[in-house]
C-alpha cells in the first residue's frame, strides 16, 4: 500500500525561494515539468499578493531565466517560468549527493503539491512505499533540513494530532529520536532540550502540552464521560 506524506525541505537553495522572500503576501505553488530536458518548466500559481512586486520578483531573482503571464482568475495567476539553472547548478554548492538527486526524480513518486516558502519547500506526496520514501527523506535529512508533517497510508483519513502546533510537533518527534520515550528512556530531558536550545523546564511544558493535545483528540473522546 502507498503511504501519503506531508513535510517540508528546508533549503534557501531551492529554485524560487527568493521570490517567495520578496513576496510574503503571497502564496506560490510550484509545478515542475520533467519532460523539458536539463533545466525543467516550471509552471507557478501565485494567489494574493500583488501582481506587480511578483512579477517584479520573477525578473530580479537570479534563477528565472524567462517568465510568461498565462492568465488570472481573481487573485489566483498562473505563470511560465524557465529557469535560468539546471537543478544541479542551482543546488550543487549546497548538496553533497548530486548523484542521489538525480535519482530522486526516477523513484516510484509522485510529488502533488509543492508551496515555495522563503526557507525552501512544502511538499505533499505520493511513496509507492515505505523503503521509497525513506530513500527520499534520508535524502533531504542529509543534504538540508528535513520535517515531517503527516505520515499515512493511500486512502487513510489524516492522523489525529492536527491540532498540534509545529513546535509541539517537532518537540514529540525530536523527543522520540533521541529515545525520551524508551523504557528505559535513551535520553534526559536535559539532551532534548539541548536539541532545542531552551531550558528543560520549557521542553518539559512543551512535551506535556503536546501529549495534553494528542489525548483530547484521541483517547479523551472514545471513552465515556466519567461518573459525577
Amino acid at each position: 500500500m502507498g503511504l501519503v506524506a506531508e513535510f517540508a525541505i528546508d533549503c534557501e537553495a531551492l529554485p524560487l525561494t527568493g521570490v517567495a522572500a520578496a513576496t510574503p503576501d503571497a502564496a506560490l505553488t510550484l509545478d515542475i515539468q520533467f519532460n523539458h530536458g536539463n533545466r525543467p518548466l516550471f509552471l507557478v500559481t501565485t494567489r494574493g499578493g500583488s501582481q506587480s512586486k511578483i512579477e517584479n520578483a520573477f525578473t530580479d531573482a537570479y534563477d528565472v531565466g524567462q517568465w510568461t503571464f498565462v492568465g488570472q482568475a481573481d487573485e489566483t495567476r498562473r505563470y511560465q517560468v524557465l529557469p535560468a539553472l539546471s537543478l544541479e547548478e542551482q543546488l550543487g554548492e549546497h548538496l553533497d549527493d548530486l548523484a542521489g538527486l538525480e535519482a530522486l526524480a526516477t523513484a516510484d513518486a509522485i510529488i502533488e503539491q509543492t508551496d515555495v516558502i522563503p526557507d525552501g519547500w512544502r511538499q505533499t506526496g505520493w511513496f509507492a512505499d515505505r523503503d521509497v520514501f525513506s530513500t527520499f527523506s534520508s535524502f533531504w535529512q542529509r543534504n538540508a533540513a528535513f520535517r515531517l508533517y503527516r505520515l499515512t497510508h493511500d486512502g487513510e483519513s489524516e492522523p489525529p494530532g492536527d491540532g498540534l502546533s509545529d513546535r509541539q510537533r517537532e518537540a514529540l518527534r525530536i523527543a522520540y529520536e533521541l529515545g525520551y520515550f524508551e523504557i528505559p528512556r535513551q535520553a534526559s530531558l536535559e539532551e532534548v532540550a539541548a536539541e532545542f536550545d531552551i531550558s528543560p523546564s520549557s521542553v518539559s511544558e512543551r512535551l506535556r502540552r503536546a501529549q495534553t493535545q494528542l489525548i483530547e483528540e484521541t483517547v479523551a473522546t472514545t471513552w465515556p464521560p466519567l461518573p459525577d
